[in-house]
């Protein structure tokens, strides 16, 4: 599996970026402007994680130059990151990066490497793989069922997100102590998890917001604030600050109404649990109404 993973990570967000432009393309010929601008507005929020990737390259002393700003507002930085504690050549920090420690570097070099990446790919997966996602599910189940690219363009999104998840989930398995990287039946195992969980809910509020419209947002703004209220009683220490720790259970509340994410140690049966509980009533309601 050494290599396996980022190779993949850069094949699916090669073909994801490339069905999406596809679709904008598509809506843009057929002079579907409606859905074109909803389109390219999916990419706005994306925009986060090439901020974050920009104030990591300060942070390490760096001063990004014309080239490496330019590659960051076409949304190309995780192609290119550049990152002051690995030594890669340049102080050049990329996907083809990864790939290439990956056959000759140190383990600290390659999880350095493969962290920032995972992060940051897993931040943009959620900021804009998944509202694109759910905007081409909507247009294939509700407006075009017999549109072809709309409907690559979601099958992609959503496994490029199933992938973000389950190679975020990867690196974290790699940091504990004793841990090996994982055998591919594992992966494939935890992709179709990913996959399954992902697709039910997007289907279910898709189906729901089909029928009632803008009462979606009712249901998942309960959703919302039922994960925030149980983060929140679970005293998640991962941010020290009041107030960027109520900001990031309010975000990983909206997160966990499409999948979970473990952000305590320790066994988490009874959160994976009690978080499927709430989801299935979710989906239920959602389903059946």
């Amino acid at each position: 599996m050494r290599g396996a993973v980022p190779r993949l990570s850069l094949a699916l967000l090669a073909a994801e970026s490339g069905a999406r432009l596809c679709a904008i393309i598509h809506y843009l010929v057929r002079g579907q402007l409606g859905w074109f601008g909803l389109t390219i507005a999916c990419l706005v929020p994306g925009y986060a994680a090439q901020l974050l990737s920009i104030l990591w390259f300060r942070a390490d002393g760096h001063s990004p130059g014309c080239w490496l700003l330019v590659l960051h507002l076409l949304q190309l930085g995780l192609w290119k990151r550049q990152d002051g504690v690995t030594t890669c050549q340049g102080d050049s920090c990329r996907y083809w990066d990864v790939l290439r420690v990956e056959t000759g570097g140190a383990a600290g070099e390659v999880l350095a490497q493969l962290g920032d990446v995972c992060v940051l790919r897993l931040l943009e997966a959620l900021l804009q793989t998944l509202p694109h996602l759910l905007l081409q599910a909507y247009v294939v189940v509700a407006v075009d069922p017999a549109g072809f690219i709309p409907g690559v363009s979601a099958g992609l999104s959503l496994l490029s997100l199933a992938w973000a998840l389950v190679s975020y989930s990867h690196f974290t398995c790699l940091l504990r102590p004793g841990h090996l990287s994982p055998p591919a039946a594992v992966i494939l195992c935890l992709l179709l998890w990913r996959t399954g969980m992902l697709s039910t809910r997007v289907l279910a509020l898709v189906l729901f917001a089909r029928l009632y419209s803008f009462w979606v947002f009712a249901v998942a703004g309960v959703h919302w604030l039922l994960m925030s209220f149980w983060l929140v009683a679970q005293q998640t220490d991962i941010v020290a600050q009041t107030c960027r720790w109520r900001l990031f259970n309010c975000l990983l509340g909206a997160v966990y109404i499409f999948c979970y994410i473990n952000v305590r140690p320790g066994p988490s049966k009874t959160r994976v649990a009690v978080f499927y509980a709430v989801s299935t009533w979710n989906i239920l309601y959602c389903t059946w109404m």
